[in-house]
């Protein structure tokens, strides 16, 4: 997947939030404000002042006015990745972003598909790789951070970001059809760290060790997704995690009682909580942990970062039940992932891509496609020049 994009660089931590209704409020505390308390409010950064120029992102209606002159309602939140497992929600304004990637929001719609390499923590565990299907922020809990690399260079699911030649000599290797979604299914089973730390992905010769991979990796990719449509991932032998204790309306403290099998959330109490899912980590850190974190961390006062809900929102606690459910089936599929690494056997090498011309990769496949699709209004409303 040779065309990869920096993950984004909010600047600012208040244009994200957990739920659209603290966005909404955020911005209207911020326009509603005179100049000297907007330019506190904003958290001014190099890349972003109260009089930076800044067109609209691709695909979204906001201001491009400069922010000293804002006026009006919040330009609709959209859900993005914000961490590892952690879909929150984003204002979709280039003015409020130090790093936006534009390019980026030109490929986003309902077929796109993201793989974010995650940061390199040593002797960490966790995956090298995740997948989503809204924007990611990209930022790893720890580490250095890694890549955003789409799926498909184009909106409509078209023009795969995959190494040219590639899909077709799997084609012939396996002598069956190998599609763009094909290999992405494989990478996610079998994304590892070479010895340099960066991200490897091994290809076998067996077509039958690719089938395998690729049932794995399809069905790590619908956890992932957290499911579709109606069909909800479900832990086997009608086990599910229930609140068992009301959580309270302002949890600050988060444990697990390994004995009881029990996520203590400050007097609430929720289980079963399988082990494996308190235990997840990504590059080092408990996602369970950085979830409720970002919930319930406290936020400066007169801070836009402080406007948020009074009390902890039902829905929270309905996010917080499907985790621990996705974090705990994904466990279980880690050995299969490791028996199947290891039973890879013959792999293809890059003199036989290089044969095949897959390898060097052309210069074009590492830029974005040129996408055009959406009129995307330049600075002070007039027309981007792309």
């Amino acid at each position: 997947m040779p065309w990869s994009v920096a993950p984004l660089r909010l600047g600012r931590g208040w244009p994200v939030a957990p739920d659209a209704a603290s966005l909404k409020a955020r911005w209207e505390t911020f326009v509603n404000s005179d100049l000297p308390r907007r330019e506190a409010l904003l958290e001014v950064t190099r890349g972003r002042t109260l009089h930076t120029a800044a067109a609209q992102l691709p695909g979204v209606r906001a201001g491009t006015e400069p922010l000293a002159h804002a006026s009006g309602p919040c330009p609709e939140p959209v859900r993005v990745l914000h961490g590892p497992f952690d879909e929150q929600w984003l204002i979709p304004d280039q003015r409020l972003i130090d790093a936006a990637r534009p390019e980026l929001w030109r490929v986003a719609d309902e077929r796109q598909l993201y793989l974010v390499e995650q940061g390199y923590v040593p002797d960490a565990g966790g995956p090298a790789v995740l997948a989503c299907a809204v924007l990611p922020e990209g930022r790893s809990p720890a580490g250095r951070p890694g890549r955003i690399r789409p799926l498909y260079r184009r909106p409509g699911a078209t023009e795969p970001n995959i190494a040219p030649g590639l899909l077709q000599h799997l084609s012939g290797t396996y002598d069956h059809e190998v599609t763009a979604a094909d290999l992405f299914a494989w990478i996610l089973a079998v994304a590892g760290r070479g010895a340099d730390r960066t991200c490897r992905v091994p290809l076998p010769e067996d077509p039958d060790v690719w089938r395998r991979g690729v049932d794995l990796g399809r069905r790590i990719l619908w956890l992932e997704r957290r499911g579709t449509g109606a069909e909800r991932p479900k832990l086997p032998g009608g086990r599910r995690p229930y609140v068992r204790a009301p959580l309270p309306d302002r949890p600050t403290e988060l444990h697990y009682d390994r004995e009881e099998e029990a996520l203590l959330v400050g007097d609430g109490r929720i289980s079963p909580v399988p082990a494996a899912s308190w235990d997840f980590q990504v590059s080092g850190v408990r996602v369970l942990e950085q979830w409720f974190a970002r919930r319930t961390a406290p936020a400066e006062p007169g801070t836009l970062a402080a406007v948020r809900p009074k009390t902890w929102p039902q829905p929270w606690t309905s996010e917080l039940l499907e985790l621990i459910t996705v974090l705990a089936l994904l466990s279980e599929l880690i050995p299969e992932q490791k028996e199947l690494t290891a039973s890879i056997g013959d792999r293809i090498t890059p003199a036989e891509l290089t044969r095949a011309h897959v390898l060097p990769v052309p210069d074009t496949a590492h830029r974005p496609a040129s996408v055009l699709d959406h009129q995307e209004e330049g600075p002070g409303g007039q027309f981007a020049i792309l």
